[in-house]
């Protein structure tokens, strides 16, 4: 019997290495820490924090943003939406506006320095705040603070999430993707019969068909149903559900490179109506924007403490499927409200009362300060 030494490996020791192939992803997109799915941004970070735990907008999923009032909160959450997707170096389409319509897209922002920390309140006024105020900061909810810039490190070509500014306007420089416009002016007598809407979807199926699977593209449905934009046979409701109908079915389809946002006044139309509920059904989530009744004005300074501008309400959220499969549940029990700021665009934070008396203080430093500024006048 021959011994030998134990430890020794019988055979060729060398093994061949397998060589790892890493798929690249598209750029603008990233897998859901939730399912796995590849996720876009909105344009908005508060927003992608928002969709059922995907910290993104699903591929393959729908987005409708109902508005009630006169204001257009739901149109620049659009814009948002629109030029993060030519950022990134996507095609973007757009239904009842030219491409000239690139011109009203906000600028990128440009990096902000890193925040200074904020100085401990001191123990006065931890007294005035509520117990139910103070917890408010430690759960698990969109972050009261604003959108944290990109490091140095990361290029802008490769942030997930850009930051806009609306005092600008998007560069051609910037403009990495293709916007392609759907005047319905341009619609002859002919496509009446047959709908504007089927045909937009067709060029968005072309498109689609013609490019490669690596593009990824977003498709903008601004004011649906709305009379100063659409022609009185626009609002034909079998043509609007059949449209609704065709997206969800090219959705479906694409599930890996394409996601929709829409906007609809339900001032004109309730949420009540047959036609504003089939219209939800078909779309994978619903928020509706709700501007409070005060004087609103857009904030230059996203670390003021400024008033609420409206309350935000979650009807539903882009979920993995009819069954179930995403964060559905979350904030159905949480009142949220957003502001609008001019540097760090809409920011979605929690809605709570403010303290009790600190309303009549600021009005009375405010007073004061009116008056001194009086008496200075000669």
């Amino acid at each position: 019997m021959s011994f030998r030494k134990r430890g020794v490996v019988l055979g060729n020791p060398r093994t061949p290495a397998v060589a790892k192939v890493e798929k690249s992803l598209p750029a603008g997109t990233r897998p859901s820490p939730h399912d796995g799915r590849l996720t876009t941004s909105s344009g908005t970070q508060s927003l992608d924090q928002l969709l059922a735990g995907h910290a993104g907008l699903p591929m393959g999923t729908s987005l409708l943003i109902e508005e009630t009032g006169t204001t257009d909160f739901g149109g620049m959450l659009l814009r948002y939406y629109a030029a993060e997707g030519l950022a990134q170096g996507h095609h973007v389409h757009v239904l009842g506006f030219d491409d000239s319509w690139r011109r009203e897209l906000p600028g990128l922002g440009s990096e902000a320095k890193e925040k200074a920390a904020k100085p401990e309140s001191s123990s006065d006024s931890k007294m005035k705040i509520a117990w139910r105020y103070e917890t408010l900061g430690n759960r698990v909810s969109p972050s009261r603070e604003p959108t944290q810039p990109v490091s140095s490190q990361q290029s802008a070509s490769s942030a997930f999430c850009h930051t806009f500014n609306l005092t600008k306007k998007l560069e051609s420089r910037d403009i990495k993707g293709q916007l392609f416009g759907f005047p319905i002016i341009n619609v002859n007598a002919a496509s009446q019969s047959t709908g504007f809407f089927r045909e937009f979807l067709n060029s968005v199926a072309a498109k689609l068909a013609s490019t490669p699977s690596s593009t990824i593209h977003r498709v903008v449905v601004p004011s649906l149903l709305s009379p100063t934009l659409y022609p009185s046979y626009g609002c034909n409701p079998q043509q609007v559900l059949q449209f609704l109908h065709g997206l969800r079915g090219l959705l479906r389809q694409h599930h890996t490179r394409l996601t929709a946002i829409a906007t609809l006044p339900i001032s004109l139309h309730p949420r009540a109506n047959g036609l504003t509920r089939w219209a939800e059904i078909l779309c994978d989530g619903v928020l509706e924007l709700v501007p409070l009744g005060h004087q609103i004005q857009v904030s230059r300074d996203p670390t003021s403490e400024d008033k609420a501008q409206g309350l935000l309400r979650v009807h539903s959220l882009p979920i993995f499927h009819e069954r179930g499969g995403g964060l559905d549940e979350g904030w159905r029990r949480e009142d949220l409200s957003f502001k609008l700021s001019a540097s760090t665009g809409l920011i979605i934070t929690p809605y709570s009362l403010p303290p009790v008396g600190e309303e009549e203080e600021q009005a009375k430093e405010a007073a004061e300060a009116e008056k001194k500024k009086k008496s200075l006048e000669f």
